[in-house]
């Protein structure tokens, strides 16, 4: 009865030539995904650029085109940008598919939960932005520094170009506690490193909303507060983690020091 091996799915190392044809043969999927996604974007831009205006429209501003090609620019950088999002998981599939015949069961075992927790987190964080922030950054900028006797409109491109910068930040706010727990996982980080570089990280995040965000406080605090409570939430998910693989390695050692006395025991009786 063979044992269940816990190496990469193939020991023989893989030739050079072999490596670079498969890492072209992802490549060109994940290009064909990125593209596919893109064009229907492209075909449906119409309907999902309205939906993205709608905070303005619901508050009375308007939303106008200053140029014949205006649009059309809007129109690519919208579609690159959702096929970038929409797109990622099936572009994310190739990269692992390249990876993971390299990848021992553990590590795949660690890598995959993340895998699939970085888009949902991901949208989860421009659900927020869309949601409760938007609509707070357009109302309070628009009535706080611009003068109540001027008719107030928003250039497409423009407002494109915040809510781009919007969804990014929110979206890497997002993904911190998930970067931050697959660091612990593969022990390159720990709960006790995060703990006392807690000081250095409000300081981060603070300095990472006041260049991601609006130029107004309360949006930098809107993002900076996600950012250290996610910093938290890591270290309580870490502190999971580690105790998990303490308990493991405990488990592994009380079973190797079985085997060991087992051992001696079956030698003492077989010299008897």
């Amino acid at each position: 009865m063979t044992q269940a091996h816990d190496g990469p799915e193939d020991d023989k190392p893989m030739p050079l030539l072999d490596h670079l044809i498969e890492l072209r043969k992802r490549l060109i999927y994940a290009l064909v995904c990125f593209f596919a996604v893109f064009f229907i974007t492209f075909y449906f831009a119409k309907p999902i650029f309205s939906f993205l205006i709608q905070p303005a429209l619901a508050d009375g501003y308007k939303v106008i085109v200053l140029d014949i090609f205006e649009f059309f620019f809007v129109t690519v950088k919208l579609s690159a940008f959702v096929a970038l999002i929409v797109g990622f998981p099936l572009i994310a599939v190739q990269i692992w598919l390249f990876v993971a015949p390299g990848l021992y069961r553990h590590e795949k075992r660690a890598f995959v939960p993340f895998l699939v927790a970085t888009p949902f987190m991901f949208y989860a964080g421009c659900a927020l932005m869309y949601y409760v922030v938007l609509p707070y950054v357009i109302n309070f900028m628009l009535t706080q520094y611009a003068p109540p006797d001027i008719e107030k409109t928003l250039r497409s491109s423009d407002y494109l170009e915040r809510i781009l910068q919007l969804v990014f930040a929110f979206g890497f706010a997002f993904e911190v506690p998930v970067l931050l727990t697959l660091l612990i996982q593969v022990g390159i980080a720990t709960t006790e490193g995060l703990k006392s570089k807690r000081r250095y990280a409000i300081v981060v995040a603070f300095v990472i909303a006041a260049v991601l965000a609006p130029p107004d406080v309360v949006s930098q605090i809107a993002l900076a507060i996600p950012l250290m409570a996610f910093y938290e939430i890591s270290i309580l998910i870490g502190g999971v983690i580690e105790r998990k693989r303490a308990a493991a390695d405990k488990a592994a050692e009380e079973a190797e020091e079985k085997a060991e006395e087992a051992e001696k025991k079956a030698e003492e009786s077989a010299n008897r």
